[in-house]
């Protein structure tokens, strides 16, 4: 018996409940706004209520006794009052100079008036991105190149106001207007501009590069000529620190004769000659090797032929 309660429950709640608020809801009982909605109720062309704030409304105490009929015989528009955006790319300018150029602008707006959005305008979101467009045209057009190129915020500006007033008379609210894009739209101005602007940046790339070694000689240059003043002045004093230093060692015979034999026998290391070490008493030994050379000794009598 429990089990058949709590079925029966369970089916009441997942079925019935839903369906019991869906015709309260299509007999016009009651009605829940959301977020950021709004529902206007209109009967026999006739607007009837207009309901903007969120909450839970009971219909009856809202509309009165046309409260049962406004969904059979009526209509209710819900609205979504949120905040949209949306983007146009490349308007065609001219700027003062002849440049044909693209502008894409960024602007923001929301429902401020739903009765003027329905009724006053069949295409209000149509007719705000033509206003803006014929806006961005009329107002950017002949402007100088430079201020086209830097005055993003001051064009801004320009077009808001230009479009404000008549997009209020279709209850729709401007908001933020924001220029992101200036560009060209000649694809042969576009080649030009960025041959002179490599061109430019080779220029100046030379002229760093110029300046650059001009320095480094200047800097060579002077470091060149100081150490040629130190060569000459040490040059210069070469000979007295080198006679003075030759008369303190000559002070010393010993010093002195040590330090020349050192001398020669460096000169001769680094002349790299050929030195024949021969012992003491070297005059016996010359002349026995002068002896033992061939055809050194007397001759040998000639042969003798006897008869």
């Amino acid at each position: 018996m429990i089990l058949v309660t709590a079925f029966t429950t369970f089916l009441f709640f997942l079925i019935g409940v839903p369906f019991a608020l869906g015709l309260a809801r299509m007999f016009g009982l009651y009605a829940v706004v959301e977020e950021r909605r709004c529902r206007v109720y209109v009967l026999f062309g006739k607007v009837l209520k207009v309901i903007s704030e969120p909450g839970l409304y009971i219909l009856p105490f809202e509309l009165g006794p046309a409260a049962f009929i406004v969904n059979w015989l009526g209509q209710c528009h819900v609205i979504d009052m949120r905040m949209d955006q949306e983007y146009l790319r490349s308007q065609p300018v001219n700027s003062e100079e002849g440049a044909p150029m693209g502008i894409g602008i960024w602007y923001e707006m929301w429902i401020s008036d739903p009765v003027a959005y329905l009724f006053k305008n069949t295409d209000p979101r149509g007719s705000l991105r033509a206003n803006v467009s014929n806006a961005t045209v009329r107002c950017l057009s002949n402007m100088p190149l430079g201020e086209m190129l830097e005055t993003r915020h001051q064009m801004s500006q320009t077009v808001r106001n230009e479009v404000s007033p008549q997009s209020n008379d279709w209850g729709y609210r401007l908001g933020s207007v924001y220029i992101r894009k200036v560009h060209f739209r000649d694809l042969g101005m576009i080649r030009q501009i960025e041959e002179k602007v490599v061109n430019r940046l080779r220029q100046v790339t030379s002229a760093i590069r110029q300046t650059g070694a001009n320095q480094v000689s200047v800097i060579s240059s002077s470091a060149e000529r100081e150490a040629s003043i130190e060569f000459a002045k040490a040059a210069a004093i070469r000979p007295s620190t080198l006679g003075e230093a030759l008369h303190e060692i000559s002070s010393e015979p010993e010093v002195t004769k040590a330090l020349f034999e050192i001398l020669e026998t460096q000169k001769i290391l680094d002349s790299h000659a050929k030195v024949v070490m021969l012992p003491s008493g070297g005059g016996d030994l010359l002349a026995s090797l002068m002896a033992s050379r061939p055809g050194s000794g007397s001759p040998e009598p000639p042969p003798i032929h006897k008869s």
